[in-house]
């Protein structure tokens, strides 16, 4: 398959290109360059995502170059493309595409232009290697290349100190969780006697209940290589533990957010977990660990983004929430579901992360929700874009007729996880839908309903100043921030001063609109019209084609679960929105009524359970306080000390000594040397 190589290495190039060029080549070259290579990548990746679809394509690996021979160790760089390789094309190529164009407009004040093309095309080409990796070293190459790119991306504006210690934060993190990953392919390794991924799992089911031996002990072998491969998963996708890198990183740019935070990168781990899928069926226990995981993820992100101000923290928490629905589902064995979630996701996340870039956009780059309200006359494409996002996320749909996207991916997990006899995790997956309806309309509702309070906002009032003639006017999108930790509290909005201070907000140019428009399309229709290839028994069958470890029963019993847990997902969407509604449209009290009755309660969810300051307290001061002490009193007061300040000091001493005895007199030199010839004849004549 000839077209696999152009998607692949077409990025590549590309990000080669721009960057080497750079200003040499111009913003507009290095764009159109970049831009240009992601949608023919896109263009190609569909057809063979409808091929795999309509049965019209099978396997395939198509050979790239001989890459290691050690011992026994054989690893060849090829690229394979299946069912689940093909899903993964589509939502890459897609959502880079558009995030490609959309950038074009966001960054368009930006100086860096070039650079930035180029790590977004580098990014996705390392993603593409990923998800197509016949082995796992290949998977893991593309594992950190994604690593290095978003490192770079979150801290493309180095000269802020907030980004810069936000791209080290998902560095660091992430490198816990990649540790976890190598130990996994280390153990896979050694258990199998190869890193080919077919082979692998061929051989995967006949080690089921052999044990390996540690320290002593026995473990079960399966498990061990399944939950050292899914630490890997939980640091890449932020999960529960590791997920504390995620929130962090917004304070790279907004296409950033979408593209990796939302779509791409952050699935890397489900897409792990589910092309490994026959090995994690061989292990019951590690299945749980990854369900109990994925479901306390889910419901402990959901609640913190019912607290967030800023508006892309709240849609970075709902992120993480969703990939715990993806990944619990992976842990009761509904891959099909847990794959289906991460496509449609892709589609609306995406859009309410570009869509919140509008928003910013429109605002001078606040990001505060406070400072927001009245905004859907002012960008009604954004808005109705957002809303179109809002309905999928939350599963707004009709039973037994249809709806949004999520309303048939994220209801499937939920009743999938209740067909197995997960109930833990149903309730989980239920209050999380409820929490996360609530979230997403009052975004909407602060941000597009009530009176406008932009005259509060230090953004605004800028804006308003230079526009005046009391400056240059600027709109660099590196003047984005998050919503200042200082405010601890809801305010309710209410209480916060209404007012324009004389700011008329201005909808994105055409280049930003273009992809909310075709995200909306996916919001809408992506579930609906591909649900039957990814979790139909029949039709997942044929699609899937081993390509994952396919449970035609557990979908067979999914459809039948009493018609309470299919409305479940439904009737808790509306409580939430009805709740949203009320303290934010009705009663506008409420909030800050709340949060003075149960200002502990809240106080623990608006910082995040204490997560970063336990990390803090634990792991981040005592490697400070170790740092401290090895580099005084190691590094200068031992090594220095005694090594090369010593010696520097002993030659010093040497030649203040040596220096008393030059004292420039003639009769002192010819004293030394006849001392030095009588000192010689005398060492003779003894000899």
């Amino acid at each position: 398959m000839i077209s696999i190589l152009f998607i692949v290495f077409l990025p590549l190039v590309a990000a080669a290109v721009a960057g080497l060029g750079n200003r040499a080549l111009g913003n507009t070259v290095a764009k159109s360059l970049t831009t240009g290579a992601l949608f023919v990548s896109c263009a190609l990746s569909w057809p063979i995502f409808i091929g795999f679809m309509t049965g019209s394509l099978s396997e395939s690996v198509t050979p790239v170059l001989h890459f290691i021979t050690s011992g026994t160790m054989d690893v060849s760089w090829a690229l394979r493309v299946d069912a689940l390789t093909s899903v993964m094309l589509v939502v890459i190529t897609s959502v880079s595409a558009l995030v490609h164009l959309y950038s074009w407009g966001y960054m368009a004040e930006d100086p860096d232009q070039p650079r930035f093309f180029a790590y977004l095309s580098l990014f996705t080409f390392a993603m593409l290697m990923l998800v197509t990796a016949d082995n796992l070293i290949q998977m893991f190459f593309g594992w950190e290349g994604v690593g290095l790119a978003s490192y770079l991306l979150i801290g493309f504006w180095f000269k802020k100190p907030s980004a810069n210690a936000a791209a080290i934060k998902a560095f660091v993190v992430n490198r816990v969780g990649d540790l976890g990953f190598m130990l996994g392919i280390f153990g896979t390794y050694l258990v199998f006697d190869t890193v080919s991924i077919p082979a692998i799992l061929h051989a995967a089911p006949g080690m089921a209940g052999a044990t390996i031996g540690f320290l002593g002990y026995r473990f079960d072998t399966m498990t061990v290589l399944c939950l050292l491969l899914f630490v890997g998963a939980m640091g890449k996708s932020a999960q529960l533990g590791l997920h504390t890198w995620l929130p962090d990183a917004m304070e790279g740019p907004t296409p950033v957010s979408a593209l990796i935070h939302a779509a791409t990168m952050v699935t890397a781990g489900v897409f792990m977990v589910c092309r490994l899928s026959p090995m994690f069926e061989t292990s019951p226990t590690a299945l749980h660990v990854v369900t109990i995981v994925g479901a306390a993820t889910c419901f402990f992100a959901a609640t913190i983004g019912t607290t967030q101000n800023d508006i892309k923290r709240v849609i970075a928490y709902s992120t993480c929430s969703q990939l715990g629905y993806m990944f619990f589902a992976a842990g009761v064995g509904a891959y099909g579901a847990a794959m289906f979630h991460l496509f449609t996701h892709a589609f609306f996340k995406a859009l309410l992360f570009l869509g919140a870039g509008s928003v910013i956009h429109a605002m001078h780059h606040e990001q505060d929700m406070r400072y927001y309200g009245g905004l859907r006359k002012h960008i009604p494409i954004t808005f109705w874009a957002m809303l179109l996002g809002t309905l999928a996320i939350t599963g707004v749909g009709i039973y037994g007729v249809g709806g949004f996207a999520g309303y048939h991916s994220k209801d499937a997990i939920i009743e999938a996880s209740w067909a197995a006899k997960q109930t833990g995790a149903f309730w989980a997956g239920v209050i999380a839908a409820l929490l996360t309806s609530f979230y997403s309309w009052r975004l909407m509702f602060l941000t597009f309903w009530g009176k406008p309070r932009w005259a509060q906002s230090e953004h605004i009032q800028h804006a308003v100043h230079d526009a005046h003639g009391n400056g240059h006017a600027h709109d660099h999108p590196a003047d984005e921030h998050t919503a200042p930790e200082a405010h601890a509290h809801d305010a309710g909005a209410h209480e916060l001063a209404t007012g324009t201070a004389g700011y008329h907000p201005h909808e994105s140019p055409l280049n930003m609109l273009i992809p909310l428009i075709v995200l909306s399309t996916g919001a809408v229709l992506a579930g609906f019209v591909f649900h039957g290839w990814f979790i139909e028994p029949t039709a997942g069958e044929g699609f899937w084609r081993g390509s994952i470890a396919f449970n035609e029963h557990l979908m067979h019993e999914m459809h039948g679960v009493p018609v309470w847990v299919k409305l479940a997902a439904t009737v808790v969407m509306l409580l939430g929105f009805a709740g949203a509604v009320l303290a934010y449209l009705v009663r506008t009290d409420i909030p800050a009524r709340f949060t003075a009755t149960f200002e502990v309660l809240y106080d623990f969810v608006y910082n995040k359970w204490y997560f970063d300051e336990l990390y803090n307290l634990l792991f981040v001061r005592p490697a400070f306080a170790i740092g401290r002490f090895l580099w005084h009193k190691g590094d200068e007061g031992t090594i220095d000390r005694f090594g090369p300040n010593g010696w520097a000091w002993v030659v010093q001493q040497g030649s203040r000594v040596t220096a008393r005895v030059q004292t420039g007199y003639v009769y002192t030199y010819a004293f030394v040397m006849l001392i030095g010839l009588t000192a010689a004849v005398t060492w003779v004549i003894a000899g």
